[in-house]
């Protein structure tokens, strides 16, 4: 198809009036900037006209637009005018979501009742500043500020790189889409976040879009507590992987429900990835809580609590609390590569996995020596290099070890929890076998007695009896 307009942008006047801080209209500049993004990614200039409340046009000229890009504010819904161009442009275009032809900006917070009926459900791009600080909002006048470099151009660039992929769509056709559809990889749900990390989810979502994975949701969640459920719901049973981003806020509660959205997509992404277990069906989960936790609310320290504390929240599950960066390659690495990886073994099912600190490789020694003389092959911790290394070396002795013991000499008791769930979610990380045997070793009574009922043989590390507790423990092989 051939259109003569690329991208109609349609705006209340008040909302382009040159002030002191907004020199030349925001819609103006909008307009301006948004052409110059879509100029790199598209490789030509676009066609981008500006149409204003009282700019007639006509259903002719209408047949013509692409994409429409509605600027919504409060002057902006309050506008006949500005309300009849979209309802005129729907008519139009009929189905205007696939591929999607509109797409609703932002420029001031409007709540879903505000926004107009048919924008409600479209995905929304906020273009409107939030102060982490204080929780306010208000729109941008300066446009080149270290807040708008964090927020309104990030923004601007997932715009731009949407509308390319719906112009190319349009304009080649859906040979050009079933050819790239091959390419894809799995499908992915990245769970809608409270505002504070909006931004850092469209980086997620950009990257993960970049490698080829289809993203869901593809559409603004629903407003009640019953109608999320059931989006939600569908839209994980075409999932192999969700990743949930963990921020300051709790976020908000649907109507009828008791807890958040964040709260909600979470559990449900808990009980999808429980039933597809069940039926040998991968799906992994990824949890990133922000490392910059500030003026939690109680219910948001709560959630945090209950995911990193509750081991059923947590099996098959990685919960990390790194900066974005890390999560990032952390990311790439198990979702990206993970796919040309085998689980297996080391030596014909006797590889021993030994995790301990650093600070107890002196104590520890001792029992390795034993452990190696008893014909296993012994793995151990990084302890040196970049996270990301150190990590992943630690993944891939989950990957490939027969049986595991957890020794704890100096580190505390927290340590040991950690490491104890980290076996839980060894099936998440690629395993195709079952652990044949898991031990914990301590000399404080006090720590085994705390893992009694979690399937784990406690050896204690006090007394001359150590050494035969685990020679036991290894016979049992």
């Amino acid at each position: 198809m051939t259109f003569d307009i690329d991208v109609l942008i349609t705006f209340s006047d008040k909302d382009n009036e040159s002030t002191k801080k907004v020199e030349g209209g925001w819609a103006a500049n909008f307009k301006r900037f948004l052409e110059l993004m879509l100029y790199q990614v598209l490789g030509e200039k676009p066609k981008v006209v500006l149409k204003s409340e009282f700019d007639s046009i006509t259903a002719s000229s209408l047949d013509s637009v692409a994409v429409m890009v509605p600027i919504l504010s409060k002057d902006f819904i309050t506008s006949g005018q500005c309300l009849d161009t979209v309802e005129a442009f729907i008519q139009k275009v009929g189905d205007f979501t696939t591929p999607s032809r509109i797409f609703k900006v932002l420029k001031s917070p409007l709540s879903f009742q505000e926004q107009p009926s048919h924008l409600r459900d479209l995905m929304s791009y906020e273009m409107y500043q939030l102060d982490i600080e204080s929780g306010q909002m208000k729109e941008y006048s300066d446009f080149f500020s270290p807040e708008a470099e964090k927020q309104y151009w990030m923004i601007m660039v997932d715009l731009a790189y949407d509308i390319h992929e719906a112009l190319l769509f349009l304009k080649d056709g859906s040979a050009k889409a079933e050819v790239k559809s091959l390419l894809k990889r799995k499908t992915i749900y990245l769970a809608e976040t409270s505002h504070d990390l909006s931004i850092q989810r469209n980086i997620i979502k950009r990257e993960l879009q970049r490698y080829g994975y289809i993203v869901l949701p593809k559409h603004t969640l629903p407003q009640s507590a019953n109608a999320v459920q059931a989006v939600v719901a569908k839209d994980l049973e075409d999932c192999s992987y969700s990743i949930h981003l963990i921020g300051n806020s709790y976020g908000e509660i649907p109507e009828g429900g008791e807890n958040s959205v964040v709260d909600m997509q979470n559990e449900l992404a808990a009980k999808e990835s429980a039933a597809k277990r069940g039926r040998k069906e991968d799906f992994t989960r990824l949890i990133w809580i922000s490392a910059n936790m500030r003026n939690l609310s109680d219910r948001q320290k709560s959630f945090i609590e209950t995911l990193k504390r509750d081991t059923e929240a947590q099996e098959g599950t990685e919960i990390l609390q790194t900066p974005l960066e890390d999560f990032k390659n952390i990311m790439r690495e198990e979702l990206v590569e993970a796919h040309d990886r085998k689980g297996g073994s080391g030596v014909g099912g006797k590889t021993i996995y030994l995790l301990h600190d650093r600070v107890d490789q002196n104590e520890v020694k001792p029992y390795l020596e034993m452990i190696q003389k008893s014909g296993f092959e012994v793995i151990q911790p990084a302890f040196t290099g970049e996270l990301l290394d150190v990590r992943r070396h630690h993944i891939n002795n989950l990957r490939n070890l027969d049986g595991a013991i957890i020794f704890k000499g100096k580190v505390n008791d927290q340590w040991v929890q950690m490491k104890v769930l980290d076996l839980l979610k060894a099936p998440g990380f690629g395993r195709n076998k079952p652990i044949r045997a898991k031990a914990l070793m301590s000399s404080d009574s006090n720590v085994l007695n705390n893992y009694k009922d979690q399937n784990l043989t406690l050896i204690s590390a006090k007394g001359n009896d150590s050494m035969e507790t685990l020679k036991t423990f290894l016979a049992e092989f």
